[in-house]
């Protein structure tokens, strides 16, 4: 049994990797809405759900998270950075709130979430799975509106592939999956109507299996998971 923290657990992916990880693994979900990962806690599984509410933006992120996990786990084995932020919009209409935001949750947050669980983790069995996108994979298919977006997905993979290098030392392995359309919330509301050929349920099913066991023969990798060639 492993201890799990996924980032960004309330709805979508996040939500669908927190009823599969827990049938057999202790999960500590992280999310903003409250309301959300109340309703997700209160589901029965194997091994309970665990939750915190936290704003990847606060002032103080890395503190707080570190204070969370103390009262939770004595060691993290897996860390799943899911939480996102997407604005579809010209580039010219884009505001200085939309840039801000898409930093600080995408990258920013993601940055001192790890600063934050590392010390926790033990080496070895430990992987870090950064969530990314097909949009900030070089040299994929690129799509008007997401400038922002996907320059912060760029961010993370160049930052995954940083820390693999730093953490080797410790053992801890660090990969980044960039992700191709899946059918969640977050993707309904910045393209109404549009169709992803891949299910939330589906994606996190190969996410889950990822976390668990790919540290055993790679590290420091970003794999495009799409159905379509970048």
């Amino acid at each position: 049994m492993k201890n799990i923290v996924i980032v960004g657990g309330s709805r979508g992916i996040g939500r669908e990797l927190a009823l599969k990880l827990s049938h057999d693994h202790s999960v500590l979900v992280l999310a903003r809405s409250i309301e959300a990962l109340r309703e997700l806690e209160q589901i029965e599984r194997p091994f309970p759900i665990r939750i915190a509410s936290v704003d990847l933006r606060a002032a103080h992120l890395k503190d707080y998270l570190t204070t969370v996990i103390h009262t939770v786990f004595d060691h993290v084995d897996v860390l799943i950075n899911n939480a996102g932020y997407l604005v579809n919009k010209p580039f010219l209409e884009l505001t200085s709130e939309d840039i801000q935001t898409s930093f600080e949750t995408n990258v920013s947050g993601l940055i001192l979430t790890c600063q934050a669980l590392v010390p926790f983790m033990e080496g070895r069995s430990s992987h870090i799975v950064n969530i990314g996108s097909m949009g900030g994979f070089q040299g994929s298919s690129k799509f008007p509106g997401l400038s922002v977006y996907s320059s912060t997905k760029s961010a993370v993979a160049g930052f995954s592939e940083c820390l693999a290098e730093e953490l080797k030392v410790q053992d801890i392995s660090v990969n980044c999956l960039a992700l191709g359309a899946a059918q969640t919330e977050m993707l309904e509301e910045a393209f109404p109507g549009y169709e992803a050929p891949v299910s939330a349920e589906k994606m996190a099913e190969f996410i889950a299996n990822f976390s668990l066991t790919a540290h055993g023969w790679m590290n420091g990798k970003v794999i495009p998971v799409s159905l379509s060639t970048p």
